[in-house]
């Protein structure tokens, strides 16, 4: 799978969905069932970015950066443990209520400044040990990982290869059987809530 993007453009456009999604979410206030489908695709893309990035982009932090690069995706790591934790929790709760609201609200918040992180140090410093080419390289392994890997939080599975990796292929099969049953939001829906 090649890819003409380098490894922080296709991160930094994920990380754009994921607030497409949630301004989606908030915008649908008062129709719970399109809140439920937008909450469902931003669970589903937050939950693949994370493992696409445990297991892709922190690899290749710690390999080309050495003790900063540990330091770095160490705290990464303990910031997506938290938004899976949050993540799950809302599993368990009903969109559009309240407490949901709360918690969505709060887990964007520790989001968008752990993708900032990313944004601002991580990868700026990763991009120049990789190359041009080895960053394309990474950009590609990285959109096909998520592919392959569990579409809801797990937050007490491992978070680093291989134990990860393992752990994702083990269940991502049953996410995606809930996935068939789940309803996610239409191209009627998108249009719907940008006009």
């Amino acid at each position: 799978m090649a890819t003409k993007q380098r490894l922080t453009e296709a991160i930094k456009e994920d990380h754009q969905e994921m607030y497409e999604y949630y301004d989606y979410y908030k915008k649908a206030a008062g129709d719970l069932d399109s809140q439920a489908r937008w909450s469902r695709q931003l669970t589903w893309e937050i939950a693949r970015h994370a493992v696409g990035e445990e297991i892709v982009v922190y690899p290749l932090m710690e390999k080309h950066l050495g003790a900063e690069g540990l330091k770095l995706t160490d705290h990464d790591r303990e910031e997506h443990q938290h938004v899976k934790e949050m993540l799950s929790k809302l599993e368990s709760l009903t969109p559009g209520t309240d407490e949901y609201d709360k918690i969505i609200e709060r887990m964007m918040v520790s989001l968008r400044h752990h993708n900032d992180d990313e944004e601002i140090k991580d990868l700026p410093l990763l991009e120049p040990q990789l190359g041009e080419d080895g960053s394309k390289h990474a950009a590609s392994q990285f959109s096909l990982t998520k592919k392959f890997v569990p579409t809801r939080a797990h937050p007490s599975a491992p978070n680093q290869p291989p134990f990860e990796t393992l752990a994702g292929f083990l269940v991502a099969p049953i996410d995606k059987l809930k996935d068939v049953f789940s309803k996610f939001p239409t191209e009627e829906m998108k249009e719907a809530t940008e006009s």
